[in-house]
This record gives C-alpha cells, structure tokens and sequence, in this order.
C-alpha cells in the first residue's frame, strides 16, 4: 500500500472496511528500511495470490486517522484519510463505525434510549458491545430490550439521528423504512460482551419479559455450546484455531468439551495438547474469554459459509 501514491492507495482502501484498514495502518506502522528486494518478493507474491483468485471481497469495522497519520505524517496522511472516511456515500451512521467505542458512547450518552438503540443496530455486534459497556449501567437494559424489539426504522428516526450527528459528519438518511435490529442483533451484541455483564443483564432481560430473554439467549452461541457440533465440524474449526488460542480457551472450559477437543485430534496431537494444558500456568480471565471470543468468531464465520453447523444455547441439533 505504501508504494502506491495517495490517490491509489486512498481508492484501494476505501473498498475495505475499518478494521481492515486498521490492521493496514498497524502494519505501516511497524514497517521500516524496508529493501527493494523485499518489496518486490511481496508484489509477486501478491500478483501470483491474486491471479488465482476470481474475486476479492472484505468488509468489517474500526478507525484509521491516527494509524495512517503516525505511519505517514500529517501531511500526507491527511488528503488521503478525508478520502477514506468522508468520500462516497458514507453516512452519519456509518461514520460512527469509524470511531472508538468511547467516543461513540460519548455521542449518543445524552440522547433518547430509541436513538441509542438504533446506533446498537447498525454497529457490528464487537463495537457495539463495547459501546454499550462505556454507557450507564442502568441504561444498557432498556437500549438491549429496544434493539431486540427494532424491525425496520423510519425515515424520520434515521434523519433525527443524521441531525444529531450533521456537525461532525455528512451524509443523508435515505427515504425507505431501514431494516435493523432485532432479537438476532441483541444476541450478537450479548455474545460480545464480557461475561459478568452479559450474565447481569440477560437476568435483567428475563425479569421484565422471560419469553425475549428466552429467545435472545437462543440465538446467542457460547463457548459451551461446541459440545452440539458434530464432530467434523469440530475438526474443521480445529484447523482454522491455532494451538496457543485453543490452550488458552480449553483453560476456561469443563473436562466434557475438553474431551470433545480430545477425541477430533489424532492420538499424538491430543497427547500433546494435555500436555500442555497442564504445563499452563495461571491465566487470566480476560485471557481465556478472549481467546474463546475469538474461536467463536472463526466458528460463525465458518457457519456462514455452510463449512459447519452451530446451534444456539437453546437450539437441538437434527
């Protein structure tokens, strides 16, 4: 990327979403005497990679301003990032997925539990939980239930928000009823949370209304629930997850799942594993639900994708 001018590299990035472009701006970061020789290893890697592939598509979320500023400079990273973030069609809304979650927090603290809600929505389930933790607690209760609650908005609620928003962002809300929301997003933003308060507040949930705690905590998919994976379809994600992430993960689970792992491994490579499970010293909490977090996320990917079958907490497996 930074062998193209500022106009290439800005038309390449744009098509990428935020946390692609944030790993980018991490990656320039750290580069430095770079060779020639190793530049050109990389674009014939990369032309070879690329020509026996027949389409290339990414998305995701995250920022970028003070990535490209400190790996390039403020005056060249400056055009370049005006490009990216305010360039197109991007609208308020989709500005704040460019924002750390504070700041997006700090955004909506003071509106109504509607307009909050309908941030939720829009965000991917990773922000906005994070979001939803630098709000009140007493907020976060009301702002799930209303998400879970969300079908389609109005053009009205989408142009309020965009008002909100008009000094700090461009953009126009549309004329067509979006739609967002729902039990299905409340779980994904659930499944992101740290465990303490997902727990408080899907009990929350259940007290004002048991029957969407019960539907919400259907659709939600926890480490737990790898027991219900057939076993190829543990053997699938099992290639995909790195032993150092599973280590960590197994750290945090019952001997039942442990044994579920166990049994898709080769006798040597199970061997190995125990082995290292109890070389393990202590870990941190934050550790283990980290690197579950992460083999879940590689599990609904590979979901989406048909690769293998997930079924929600309360969901059976035919």
């Amino acid at each position: 990327m930074m062998s193209l001018g500022e106009k290439e590299a800005a038309e390449v990035l744009k098509h990428l979403g935020p946390k692609d472009v944030q790993r980018i701006g991490t990656a320039m970061t750290a580069l430095e005497n770079v060779s020639r020789e190793n530049v050109e290893q990389v674009m014939n890697n990369f032309l070879s990679e690329a020509g026996a592939i027949t389409g290339l598509g990414m998305g995701s979320d995250g920022y970028i301003r003070n990535m490209l500023v400190e790996a390039l400079g403020e005056d060249k990273a400056g055009s370049l990032v005006d490009r990216i973030l305010l360039g197109g069609n991007t609208s308020g809304l989709d500005t704040l997925k460019w924002m750390d979650a504070r700041s997006v927090a700090e955004v909506i603290r003071n509106e109504h539990p509607q307009i909050q809600a309908i941030v939720m929505a829009h965000l991917d389930g990773d922000q906005a939980a994070e979001v939803l933790t630098s709000l009140p607690e007493k907020a976060r209760l009301d702002i799930v239930m209303r998400v879970a609650s969300l079908d389609s908005v109005q053009p009205s609620a989408l142009q309020e928000l965009n008002t909100i928003l008009e000094k700090q962002f461009s953009g126009n809300a549309g004329s067509q009823a979006k739609s967002m929301g729902g039990t299905k997003v409340a779980a994904e933003i659930m499944n992101n949370l740290e465990s303490s308060v997902e727990t408080e507040l899907m009990d929350s949930i259940k007290e004002v209304d048991e029957d969407l705690g019960v539907t919400i905590q259907d659709l939600m998919f926890v480490f737990d629930n790898l027991k219900a994976v057939d076993d190829r379809g543990i053997q699938s994600l099992m290639r995909e997850v790195s032993s150092e992430v599973l280590i960590l993960a197994l750290k945090g689970s019952d001997d039942e799942l442990k044994e579920k792992i166990f049994s898709n491994m080769s006798k040597r490579a199970a061997e190995l594993l125990r082995d290292d499970l109890e070389a393990k010293g202590p870990v941190k909490l934050s550790e283990v639900e980290g690197a579950q977090k992460e083999i879940l996320l590689i599990a609904r990917r590979m979901a989406d994708a048909g690769e293998i079958i997930l079924g929600g907490s309360g969901e059976e497996m035919l």
